[in-house]
């Protein structure tokens, strides 16, 4: 027998405790907590009064039933003697405890996970070479025994042991998020914007939508670095451009999954046309002047980047831009402009020409 103060730890046997009048008549899911107790043992202890009738812990002595323990320890609380005491023992229990918000949970869950995919492939290295002999690098295999619920892989286990199900999608977006916010090369926009998602999801948010926000803003701010880095062929540089713009103009009304979606369509679109050009290009400068050696570009691109050019002058005030525009800024559209019409007139005639050999 031990002692502190408040209480003394007896063995006693689980029939001989009195479960008594309570208020909690849903014990919950008792398989997860029993698989716990059998895998990490009795981690708080029972209480009850010096009369053996349950304080707090009725979860617990459900699931050591259930597992067929017969003999335990517990605490024996002086004090929770009369009616009044006891209805205020069982309150305090059932409602002081702080469950864990979205975020821990979500960083409890991935930490198991990784130690659940180690164990996974530890026990798999030592299988494989148990079943031919000797393993000269097997340590002897998992030092523990796999969770008795959850088997499958690892984030449906980590999951279930989190929460008691399988379902790791919320788990995995709030991780998603996480990463994003901790993650310094991101656009501290992008990451800020995380930061706060990941606030209200703890204050009671929807995480789908907050996660497509936040992947939303992440490809617009990939499109935006692509279209002002200079090293990328103009093209390529243009169509990052433009599909930001346009993704700039629909986000106030779109919805956030019809955000996400846009953004990362667009987002495809300009790596498949980046990643054709791969090898082929120079650094050059902002300007598109087409010269005779410039690399040029695949169909693809040119499909895509007009393809985001339809009808792109929906999208724009006429009257400000007259007025915003600078001089230099002009000259660089109207050298676009008279580029893009000899070259409209140089593509219709060739195609007028091939039409016509071809009859």
């Amino acid at each position: 027998m031990t002692g502190t103060p408040g209480h003394i730890e007896l063995e006693r046997s689980i029939d001989s405790i009195r479960i008594g009048l309570r208020h909690r008549a849903d014990l919950g899911d008792i398989d997860a907590l029993a698989a716990s107790i059998e895998r990490q043992g009795l981690l708080q202890p029972i209480t009850v009064t010096p009369d053996g009738v349950l304080v707090c812990g009725a979860r617990r002595l459900a699931a050591l039933r259930q597992l067929g323990v017969r003999k335990l320890n517990v605490w024996v609380r002086a004090g929770i003697s009369d009616r009044l005491t006891e209805l205020l023992a069982e309150q305090d229990d059932n409602t002081l405890h702080k469950p864990l918000s979205p975020t821990e949970s979500a960083t409890l869950y991935r930490e198991l996970k990784h130690l659940l995919a180690e164990e996974a492939a530890r026990r798999q290295e030592a299988s494989r070479f148990h079943a031919n002999g000797e393993n000269p690098r097997s340590d002897g295999g998992a030092d523990s025994a796999p969770p008795s619920r959850g088997v499958g892989r690892s984030r449906e286990q980590a999951a279930r042991l989190v929460t008691g199900h399988g379902s790791y999608s919320r788990l995995e977006q709030i991780g998603d998020l996480q990463q994003i916010a901790g993650d310094e090369r991101t656009d501290a926009s992008v990451r800020a914007l995380a930061v706060a998602e990941l606030d209200g999801i703890d204050r009671g948010g929807a995480v789908s939508s907050a996660h497509q926000r936040v992947s939303a803003h992440h490809s617009l701010a990939e499109l935006e670095a692509i279209a002002a880095d200079l090293s990328r062929p103009a093209g390529v540089r243009h169509a990052s451009s433009v599909s930001a713009a346009r993704l700039h103009a629909v986000e106030r009304t779109a919805s956030a999954a019809e955000l996400e979606q846009l953004a990362r369509e667009a987002l495809a679109r300009v790596k498949a046309a980046k990643k054709s050009t791969n090898g082929s290009h120079r650094p050059g400068s902002a300007r598109t002047t087409s010269t005779s050696d410039e690399a040029k570009l695949p169909v693809r691109a040119f499909v895509f980047l007009w393809g985001d050019l339809h009808a792109w002058w929906t999208q724009y005030d006429v009257a400000e831009l007259s007025v915003a525009l600078t001089d230099e800024q002009w000259e660089q559209f109207e050298e676009t402009l008279a580029g893009t019409i000899a070259f409209a007139e140089s593509l219709q005639a060739l195609r007028a020409r091939a039409r016509t050999a071809a009859r």
